[in-house]
């Protein structure tokens, strides 16, 4: 297994080498390979018991507590974004019924309502039409095959998926202040990473890894150069939300109303999402909306024959069906591969064998699963037989 491990790691450096040669308009046949240390994942276990006193008079103290608290609660639910209007107020609060210590359900609903007013944030947002605006040297295609080639950078060096999302953003948020020509995107690309990579990454690549990457096409200094533009244009506004954001909370919303595996919906959905960050025509749509589409098509793509959206999840996620047509049209298209067919590196990370031998044990456990029920059906056929045998010799 380690042996196939590196071979397909190896195999992706290579192309990865390839694609970056094709930016600089430069092909190296000896490209040596890099062997870098794979970290170790750390567990985030939490343990711990919350004891409870009882036979105690509340004091003074713990009253005023209590009364603030409830000024939060209060507080909480007019902070809380409701983009349906008309809404419920006696709906059910999803975030307070979880038990999870780590889904921080009683602030729940204020962090949300705090990543909702940011997203829509003109600071924090890049202009949907950028490229017609502002760009004079530089393509929807161009791009899409910039961001292409990050998801294989983001799996050489085994980032996760949050660094991947937040330097598209990063990028997009940049080309929506400054005209850029052409032979600059991929530093710009680079820059973006090594940014993103410092803010949510324990051990970041340094910045000798991304030149490496780039097959020593920019310089340490030009890359440093680089990254001090960004966070300049940025204004050191770096916490933005992205789709991944909500989509970890929209994903627990629909798994309490569904049937189907939740492991098939949470990959169907960050393939999706992950998808959506190669089409130029998603920059115009909130985090919180294409995430929503995500988990709409999602749903329609597992069970087609249902209908895909609730009124929990209507009330939860704050959009309607009709709000997500347009996204989920575009999501739907890439999906099928209509849109941004040559693109191949966000469906050639979803096949690789350790995201596959995930679908395989989940279809063998399906699998599993029928021919346990058809068995129970045939015993349950041959247990009636057999009542109606004893009433008849009685």
């Amino acid at each position: 297994m380690a042996g196939q491990e590196n071979c397909v790691r190896l195999t992706r450096s290579t192309v990865a080498k390839k694609r970056t040669a094709e930016f600089a308009g430069i092909t190296d046949e000896n490209v040596t390979n890099k062997k870098r240390v794979v970290l170790g994942e750390l567990s985030n276990n939490v343990a711990g018991s919350v004891s409870k006193v009882q036979g105690k008079k509340p004091t003074t103290t713990t009253t005023q507590k209590l009364q603030c608290k409830g000024k939060v609660k209060a507080k909480s639910k007019v902070v809380r974004r409701v983009l349906l209007e008309g809404g419920d107020e006696k709906k059910e609060d999803f975030d307070a019924m979880s038990n999870d210590p780590q889904m921080c359900g009683y602030y729940a609903s204020d962090i949300y309502g705090y990543l909702h007013q940011m997203e829509v944030d003109p600071k924090r947002r890049p202009l949907p039409d950028y490229i017609e605006k502002v760009q004079k040297d530089v393509s929807m295609s161009m791009r899409g095959v910039l961001v292409d080639w990050l998801v294989e950078v983001a799996e050489e060096y085994k980032l996760v998926s949050d660094t991947l999302y937040m330097t598209v953003s990063y990028i997009d948020r940049f080309l929506s202040l400054n005209p850029l020509n052409r032979q600059r995107l991929q530093l710009l690309g680079v820059s973006s990473m090594l940014i993103a990579s410092k803010y949510e990454e324990i051990t970041p690549p340094n910045v000798e890894d991304f030149c490496y990457i780039t097959d020593n096409t920019y310089t340490k200094d030009e890359v440093v150069k680089m990254e001090a533009d960004i966070l300049k244009s940025l204004k050191f506004e770096l916490g933005n939300p992205t789709v991944k954001t909500f989509l970890r909370r929209f994903t627990r919303v629909a798994q309490e109303d569904y049937k189907a595996s939740s492991l098939q919906l949470e990959f169907l959905g960050c393939y999706l999402a992950e998808l959506s960050l190669l089409d130029y025509g998603c920059v115009k749509f909130l985090p919180s909306m294409v995430a929503a589409s995500v988990i709409f098509l999602t749903r329609f793509i597992i069970r087609p024959k249902c209908h895909p959206w609730s009124s929990a999840l209507q009330r939860n996620l704050g959009y309607k069906a009709s709000d997500l047509k347009e996204c989920v049209l575009i999501l739907h298209d890439l999906y099928l591969s209509r849109r941004g067919d040559s693109l191949h590196a966000v469906r050639e990370k979803y096949k690789q064998h350790k995201v596959s031998n995930m679908w395989q044990q989940f279809r063998l456990l399906r699998r599993f699963q029928l021919l346990i029920s058809k068995m129970f059906k045939k015993l349950r056929l041959l247990m009636l037989k057999m009542f109606k045998w004893w009433e008849f010799d009685t």
